[in-house]
């Protein structure tokens, strides 16, 4: 029997108190976690202005009737929003030496000049020479890709970055990360609140790759992606421009929105890939799920088989810092028996410049979800 009219509408009504209730708890934990993760040096004194607010906004809300009070906590609330938006990134803040350089790219015809590649030499995690190097590298020769997930913790959450591979050149790896400052350490609650500055690294795989498995003793999956060499070269000429577009405007990393996964999957989107949402781009350490579903890696092989030969640990532990790093830790890899096919690349300014055209991005925007 359907409910009286009279009971329907007593429903509608404890569902809309219900649902004003949780908007309500929602805008004050975000006040309040913007005031936490704020810039405050002294952190039991941003804990108790968070703690504070959070107070005098329930009881403003809920626990007085003066009208008063939440006048006062509107006048708060948007005095929070304003200086919420009001904070800008920059490039000028005193960074942890592996941050410290912005990369920048050049581009003529069909070499590749980067300035700032990470080459340190790691005694550990924390105790390193400083080591920056310019790069040349030429499109002709940039055949592929591999990408890398490394988790710092069990749990469906990881790191993830590629490498793009040369023929007649080491790989050089990318890796979108953010930008901390010293003694400052990634709190992913706190990158939702503009506490990071967004940096790529650009770097050898003896730093980037070495540094994770070796001194960090992070679980490190490599896999080589189905992907053709001129695809390839699309990806890397987007990553060259978000590269100079980053060292001229500074960005705020954003876990949810401005992230390494995310913006691999939106630079592919600009490089011409075709798919949608998953939410593994966002739980990015299932993200070899979703390329082994979607055929961009090695479906050759049993799932379970492939991800247990994709662990690099202790190749990259065996090999330390051998000159032949990328090629040892690749040795026992599976390999990828049915690339894409490519079309060779030209060489000369126009090719970089209309693969350029090809492929236009637009910092925060996502396309072919």
């Amino acid at each position: 029997m359907a409910p009286s009219p009279r009971v329907r509408s007593k429903l509608l009504r404890w569902l809309g108190k219900g649902a004003g209730v949780l908007a309500g708890l929602v805008l004050i934990a975000w006040a309040s976690l913007a005031i936490l993760y704020s810039d405050i040096s002294i952190f039991w004194l941003r804990a108790a202005v968070a703690a504070a607010f959070a107070a005098f906004a329930v009881w403003a809300i809920w626990g007085s009737r003066r009208r008063s009070a939440r006048l006062v906590l509107a006048v708060l609330y948007f005095g929070i929003v304003a200086w919420f938006i009001s904070l800008q990134p920059s490039h000028d803040r005193p960074w942890r030496p592996e941050v410290a350089v912005m990369p920048r790219a050049s581009i003529d015809g069909d070499r590749v000049r980067i300035t700032g590649v990470r080459t340190f030499d790691y005694r550990s995690a924390d105790d390193f020479t400083v080591r920056y190097e310019d790069r040349e590298v030429l499109l002709s020769h940039l055949t592929g890709l591999d990408f890398y997930i490394s988790y710092w913790t069990d749990g469906p959450v990881g790191h993830t970055f590629l490498s793009f591979l040369f023929d007649n050149a080491p790989p050089l790896g990318i890796s979108i990360e953010t930008r901390p400052e010293v003694d400052e350490q990634f709190d992913p609650l706190a990158s939702l609140f503009k506490r990071f500055e967004l940096i790529y690294v650009v770097g050898d795989e003896r730093d980037i790759v070495r540094l994770r498995t070796n001194f960090r003793d992070e679980r490190v999956l490599l896999y080589r992606l189905n992907t053709s060499a001129e695809d390839a070269r699309r990806l890397f000429l987007v990553y060259l421009q978000r590269i100079n577009e980053l060292a001229e405007t500074p960005e705020f990393y954003h876990l949810l929105s401005n992230s390494c996964t995310i913006n691999i999957v939106r630079y592919a989107n600009a490089a011409g890939r075709q798919g949608r949402f998953d939410i593994r781009h966002l739980l990015n350490g299932l993200i070899d799920g979703y390329l082994d579903r979607s055929g961009r890696i090695d479906t050759a092989l049993p799932f379970d088989t492939l991800r247990r030969r994709s662990l690099i640990n202790e190749a990259a532990k065996a090999a330390n810092d051998a000159p032949g790093f990328s090629d040892l830790i690749r040795a026992g890899l599976p390999s990828m028996p049915n690339a894409a096919p490519s079309r060779p690349a030209g060489t000369g300014r126009r090719d970089a410049a209309g693969l350029l055209r090809e492929v236009p991005v637009e910092p925060g925007q996502i396309s072919n979800w």
